[in-house]
This record gives structure tokens, C-alpha cells and sequence, in this order.
């Protein structure tokens, strides 16, 4: 079995793509960060090779905590060439992602493309399954178009010797738009002999609480709600053990947006630095959700020097104003969580 917490639930930091990265990973550690780290997924195709920058994540891995490597495709024979080539690195176990809603993704039949086939996903856990010599992990959705497919989902995991399975609790066509589904990821909470991570729209320690109340799950995978707030992995903590918890206020969030800045930009380095405005673009998306009604946010997306980028970062943060506890309900990028109380 994974090593998981014994007293607490787990806490994961979801793989989001071009986004949690080595830098973002090392950064996240430096505000307490998850218990279990998960990569970016590896692009696993008949004639691809393992992702040298994704590879880092794994073989820089500085956190002091595991990481799992998510590979996503759907050629069965590629997949088990390259999950046997991660198993020679230092990985926690190896993850097939069958969640990604990206159309480019879905189109090939891969990540939450593969629901909309529960054999093809049959096959390739009992290829994985039978090749694979240590950890093997799945994350899914709970559906290509409606939970209802759910059920025949979980027949097919049953059949497999899953170690941790994590469930987005939305269907692939729901993206991020819609409130999750807790009682999907609670009956496979119920069903499953491995630990059910529950995973989607966890943006404070009152969403994450209840999505474990609601489901039973053995932890949390957070995404966006640790982008936008890297102390949320250390408040959860605090809460469980009765400590104080960080409160930050907006000159910390600046100080965080200066550090992300900074680690990335050594990893992605780049003579044009409006190149690595653009990235950084990526993440502020997420960060300026809910400061300032929108106005953050509005003037973000339109910069494109670095001094403009950090001019409005300090026109905004330079202060020691408490930061909004969550994001608006009507957040474009943070959706549903109010069911989640």
C-alpha cells in the first residue's frame, strides 16, 4: 500500500499540465506542501520517449516527500514499455491519468477520452496491472458525459489490483463548471479495498473538510485551490492537529508570486522575459480569483512586460489587507464549491 498518513487524510498535489512542475513542486514544499506528489503526465504514444523536464521532477525531487509518475495514452504497448522505464527511477508508483477533459486530448482517445470505452480501460489495467512491479495508481472522473456510467466504471477498477485510486468528482464534460459529485467518489469509497482520493473544487479548509465528510475518502487532491493559496496544505494540517493555522495577508501572496517567478524562471529560462510573462500567466489566472472584484485579474491578463506584471502585482498586494478567505462563487476558474458545504 501507498504510505499514506495512519492519522490523518492524505493530502496530494494534483498534476495540472505546464503548471506543477519541478519549480512549482519545490515551491509548494516551502509553504508545508502535500504528503504525495504527482507529476505532470508523461505523453505516452507507439514511438514517444520519457519527457526529460518531467523526468526532473522526479530525479530532483528535493521535497523530502514521494512522487508518483503519471503517464496518459492509449496504446497498450507503449504504455507498458514506458511505465517499465519510470519504474527504474525513484518513483512512489506509477499513475494512468483517465481524467484530462482537454478536447486535443479526448479526441485521441486518451485521459477521460478512454471512459467512453470501459473495455479499451479494462485492457489496459490488466496490461499495466501485469507489467508493473510496484505501486500502480488510477485517477479517473466519474464519467466521459453522466455520473450514471460510474457504476460500470467501477466494475472495471474492482477487477484490478488498484493501490490508490482518485476520482475528480465530475464527468469529462462537466470540466471545471459544475459543483463535483461526492456521492460517486463515497460509493467507491465503500467498494474499493485501496484508498479513494477525493479530488475537485477543494478551495479552503471548509470545502476540503466537508468533501471528506461527504465521501469517507482517505484525502484530498488539490489543483487549482493550491495554486491560488499554497498555504492551504498547511492549514489543513493545522486544523487536524489543533495548531495555529497560517493566516496570510496580500504583501504574502505578493512575496509568493515574486518566489514563483523567480523558481520558474530558472527552470524555463528564456532571453525574451515577455515569454515568461505569458507563463506566469498560467498561474495568475488562479491566484487573482476574487481580489479586487476582477480588477486583478483584468489588468494581469493584459500585461505583457515584466516591470508592467510586477507594477500591478504591488498596485494590488502591496499591502497587509487580508487575502478573500475563497473565490466568488461566479469564478470562471473556481466553480461549485458552495455545494460543498
Amino acid at each position: 500500500m501507498l504510505l499514506l498518513p495512519e492519522n490523518r487524510p492524505a493530502l496530494v498535489l494534483a498534476p495540472m499540465q505546464d503548471v506543477t512542475d519541478l519549480p512549482f513542486m519545490r515551491l509548494m514544499a516551502r509553504y508545508g506542501g502535500p504528503d504525495l506528489y504527482v507529476t505532470e503526465y508523461f505523453r505516452i504514444t507507439p514511438d514517444s520517449t520519457l519527457d526529460p523536464s518531467i523526468l526532473r521532477s522526479i530525479t530532483e525531487n528535493e521535497t523530502g516527500r514521494p512522487v508518483i509518475a503519471q503517464m496518459i495514452g492509449q496504446d497498450v504497448p507503449a504504455l507498458v514499455r514506458n511505465a517499465k522505464l519510470l519504474e527504474k527511477y525513484p518513483v512512489a508508483g506509477i499513475d494512468l491519468n483517465l481524467g484530462c477533459p482537454a478536447p486535443v486530448v479526448c479526441r485521441k482517445d486518451a485521459g477521460g477520452g478512454l471512459l467512453r470505452q470501459p473495455d479499451r480501460v479494462d485492457e489496459i489495467l490488466r496490461a499495466l496491472r501485469g507489467a508493473i512491479q510496484g505501486r500502480f495508481t488510477v485517477k479517473c472522473r466519474v464519467g466521459f458525459t453522466d455520473k450514471t456510467e460510474f457504476p460500470r466504471l467501477l466494475e472495471v477498477f474492482l477487477k484490478h489490483d488498484i493501490q490508490m485510486l482518485t476520482i475528480h468528482g465530475r464527468t469529462v464534460k462537466d470540466a471545471y463548471k459544475t459543483p463535483v459529485h461526492p456521492e460517486c467518489v463515497a460509493t467507491a469509497v465503500h467498494a474499493m479495498p485501496c484508498p479513494v482520493i477525493a479530488n475537485g473544487n477543494v478551495v479552503d479548509v471548509p470545502t476540503g473538510l466537508s468533501y471528506l465528510r461527504q465521501t469517507q475518502a482517505a484525502g484530498l487532491m488539490i489543483g487549482r485551490g493550491a495554486i491560488r493559496h499554497p498555504w492551504i496544505f498547511s492549514q489543513m494540517r493545522a486544523h487536524w492537529e489543533g495548531t495555529q493555522a497560517p493566516w496570510p495577508s496580500r504583501r504574502d501572496l505578493l512575496e509568493y508570486i515574486h518566489l514563483l517567478y523567480e523558481h520558474t524562471a530558472v527552470f524555463h529560462p528564456h532571453p525574451d522575459r515577455t515569454k515568461h510573462v505569458q507563463k506566469m500567466k498560467r498561474y495568475m489566472v488562479y491566484i487573482t480569483t476574487g481580489i479586487d472584484d476582477g480588477q486583478f485579474e483584468f489588468r494581469i491578463r493584459r500585461v505583457s512586460t515584466e516591470a508592467d506584471f510586477f507594477t500591478i502585482c504591488r498596485d494590488h498586494l502591496d499591502n497587509d489587507q487580508p487575502l478573500p478567505v475563497r473565490p466568488p462563487e461566479s469564478s470562471a476558474v473556481f466553480c461549485g464549491f458552495a455545494e460543498l458545504r
